[in-house]
């Protein structure tokens, strides 16, 4: 049997165009689990009652707030798109690769699991210890495909403190889960059927 070695172990940079589609869903599934374990075990550090955190209210403001976030944040993105130039945007074409020829319950199955696993982390954790202002400054670090141009990392930071906003407003993490979702479900649908010019 061949020993481990930690030493043949080799890290080098990829872009997205090296990844097969397998891969690119491995590691999105992959980064999303531990995106979920580490707000888990952050929420339970922080001795708050996980049950309480994902309970859904019984009024139903909670999904106006998400919703309505969700439209003026889609509106706001195309209105970018259609005016400033694709190159202002680039993410290096992560999101097309991820949503351009998936099925459409695939895109909403995606969509679903980031917003869970990344409300989680960052509203249901994150913001909790250190509030949404500074929570929306991680939110946009991690998210790094975007430093490169300043206006999806205004964008990114922009929604994400709309997120913590409408959660501190409702007290349910549903309202901020409502939001992503249907931001990743649109635009990734919008990527899915766009045409080309």
């Amino acid at each position: 049997m061949k020993k481990f070695d930690i030493r043949n172990i080799r890290v080098r940079k990829v872009s997205v165009d090296d990844l097969d589609d397998r891969m690119l869903l491995i590691n999105l599934y992959a980064t999303q689990g531990l995106t979920f374990i580490i707000g888990l075990i952050w929420v339970l550090f922080q001795r708050q009652n996980l049950v309480a955190l994902f309970n859904i209210p019984k009024e139903l403001t909670f999904l106006w707030w998400g919703v309505g976030l969700a439209a003026a944040v889609i509106l706001v993105d195309l209105l970018i798109a259609r005016f400033v130039p694709e190159e202002a945007g680039d993410d290096g074409g992560v999101n097309d690769r991820i949503f351009r020829n998936r099925p459409v319950w695939h895109i909403a199955l995606i969509s679903f699991i980031v917003a869970i696993c990344e409300e989680l982390l960052f509203r249901g954790a994150i913001q909790h210890a250190i509030g949404p202002y500074w929570t929306s400054i991680v939110f946009a670090t991690i998210h790094v495909r975007y430093l490169k141009h300043w206006i999806p990392t205004g964008l990114v930071f922009s929604i994400s403190y709309g997120l913590g906003w409408i959660y501190m407003q409702t007290g349910s993490l549903w309202s901020a889960i409502i939001a992503h979702f249907v931001i990743d479900l649109v635009m990734g649908l919008i990527i899915r059927f766009r045409r080309e010019s």
